[in-house]
């Protein structure tokens, strides 16, 4: 008997997987873990050089496959591979190989690993520029996260971001979104239709091990990547603004601030006199933050879920957060530690989770009800592949009530083909 081949996966990074650097990249290996599960065939390939923490992936079956942008390379490497889905991580690798893969593999199930929202998260860091240039005040945000649906459209409706991420939404056949949220948005006020998406929230699997003790933990953590606008405002506003008023309240208290790539301008901040440390990166992140009693998460701007957050879960380590932080992470579940809106308020509320070992206890069981509810491996990824299988099945009708996402295929892969071309040309005239 024959046995039926199992379904060729092509995934198409935006980078090279880096899981200890960023929650983007973690979530990428989660859909891969749930691939490989299935007995997938999966090809791993991106125009992107080799990071400092990249993942192993030939280590776990996945093949690694180095392409180049603007080149017909990738052409006869994806008519050889044949495969039955592509995943673009991030929207801007459908824009550059989305007409290559249209034209060589129609058939292919196109899907979109969205991350977050992008265009949100820059109207927001926009929206914040403008705070912050019109108001000295740099404690109280509450005006600032209280946006509504609609302003958010606002903000994001006419910028080019936004028209390019929504547009490279509609050209796939399925877009996957971490953030529920980020959903109701894009139906409700961008009108893109429901069945062209998907929720895929973090996948995690519980601790098998008693989180560590109140007793045997100290101090304050932030960790992330320091390219990641987000991150790098949050060390900023803690510097400015809130680690004064926890210091005045704990005069001994240490905040260890991790993160990967760490630039000079954050190095500049260290300062052991404050108990304000800039530690780099973080080799392994729940082992640091398993050791810490706080999680300090002061995301002022910002789209999709927080790896941090979740991070801190897993840990027991309750966390404090804005509404920025906590959005589309708990729904009607309590929240694991505090969600605050101002700088005075975000330091009481810190200083009160690490004192109260009661209030940290009881966090630390909210976290653990919230994982089990929101974030099993065990319900979102069957649901994926039942997704993703169903829209295999009925592609050809998915693609005939798209219509809007054929004109936009239509138009889009012309313009990049032949810009795409003239850039081959021109490069192989410049080598010889």
């Amino acid at each position: 008997m024959i046995q039926p081949r199992a379904t060729k996966v092509l995934v198409i990074g935006y980078v090279w997987p880096e899981p200890r650097s960023s929650a983007a990249s973690g979530h990428v290996m989660q859909i891969l873990e749930v691939f490989l599960q299935q007995g997938w065939d999966i090809t791993f390939s991106s125009p992107a050089g080799f990071g400092e923490q990249r993942a192993d992936l030939t280590a776990l079956g996945i093949r690694e496959v180095p392409i180049e942008l603007n080149n017909s390379s990738f052409d006869e490497f994806i008519s050889e591979l044949a495969p039955d889905i592509v995943l673009f991580d991030q929207f801007m690798m459908e824009e550059q190989f989305g007409w290559r893969v249209e034209k060589h593999c129609p058939d292919a199930l196109r899907v979109l690993e969205s991350c977050d929202l992008q265009s949100l998260r820059h109207g927001r860091h926009q929206r914040l520029k403008e705070r912050l240039k019109t108001s000295d005040d740099n404690n109280d945000f509450s005006g600032l996260f209280a946006q509504a649906a609609r302003e958010e459209f606002e903000h994001m409706a006419n910028t080019d971001l936004a028209k390019r991420e929504i547009a490279s939404f509609y050209r796939c056949d399925l877009t996957l979104m971490v953030s529920e949220v980020e959903i109701q948005l894009l139906v409700e006020q961008f009108r893109i239709p429901r069945n062209l998406l998907h929720w895929c929230p973090l996948m995690v699997e519980p601790a098998a091990n008693a989180p560590v003790a109140f007793e045997d933990r100290a101090h304050f953590l932030h960790i992330g990547n320091f390219r990641h606008a987000p991150n790098w405002d949050a060390v900023l506003w803690l510097k400015t603004a809130i680690w004064p008023l926890i210091r005045e309240q704990l005069p001994s208290a240490q905040l260890h601030i991790y993160g990967a790539y760490t630039p000079p301008k954050a190095t500049a901040l260290h300062n052991a006199a404050q108990g304000f440390h800039v530690m780099n990166w973080a080799e392994d992140a729940l082992q640091v933050m398993s050791a810490t009693r706080v999680c300090l998460a002061p995301l002022r701007f910002g789209a999709g879920i927080k790896g941090k957050i979740v991070d801190a879960m897993l840990c027991g380590t309750p966390n404090v957060t804005t509404p920025i932080g906590a959005e589309a992470m708990h729904d009607e579940e309590s929240w694991p530690g505090a969600v605050t809106c101002t700088a005075q308020e975000f330091a009481a509320r810190a200083v009160q989770l690490h004192n109260d070992k009661a209030l940290w206890l009881s966090a630390q069981n909210q976290a653990r009800d919230l994982l089990a509810s929101r974030y099993q491996p065990s319900i979102h990824g069957p649901a994926l592949i039942e997704r993703l299988v169903a829209c295999q099945r009925h592609l050809s009708d998915i693609r005939r009530d798209n219509f809007t996402g054929s004109m936009l295929r239509h138009h889009h892969h012309k313009s990049t083909q032949y810009m795409a071309q003239w850039i081959e040309v021109k490069n192989r005239l410049n080598q010889e």
